[in-house]
């Protein structure tokens, strides 16, 4: 294998690993449905479950416990920041290129929920 392929196939390591990771982040922070949770909004829901688990039937014991888990979940990961600005820097460098390598369309990228304007600044027209 020549030092070019070698090179080559590096480049395109790390092209992937920033695309997933923007792709990934977008997902993560993509907004949901509904209300947003705050932080003290769950533990107001957490000590409401303690209490409640006090009283509660065998089964509602169970859901209570199973409760507490996703909500404890929830708040670890809220506290997970994503630096989407980074990540967005980062993919903003290697978009085209990868674009270019794996024959990715400008209405691929809007389709996976990339902004029209990270495209813009990375050089994707609608045209690519």
């Amino acid at each position: 294998m020549s030092d070019e392929h070698k090179a080559a196939l590096a480049k395109g390591r790390v092209e992937g690993r920033i695309v997933r990771d923007y792709l990934e982040g977008l997902r993560a922070t993509k907004p949901k449905r509904g209300r947003k949770r705050t932080p003290e909004t769950i533990n107001a829901r957490l000590d409401a479950i303690d209490t409640e688990l006090a009283s509660a039937s065998a089964l509602d014991e169970l859901l209570l416990v199973q409760e507490r888990r996703d909500l404890e979940s929830e708040l670890e990961a809220m506290s997970d920041a994503i630096d989407m600005p980074a990540l967005e820097e980062a993919f903003v460098g290697v978009a085209k290129s990868y674009s270019h390598s794996k024959s990715i369309s400008y209405a691929s990228w809007r389709d996976v929920g990339v902004p029209a304007s990270v495209l813009k600044s990375a050089g994707i027209g609608r045209g690519d």
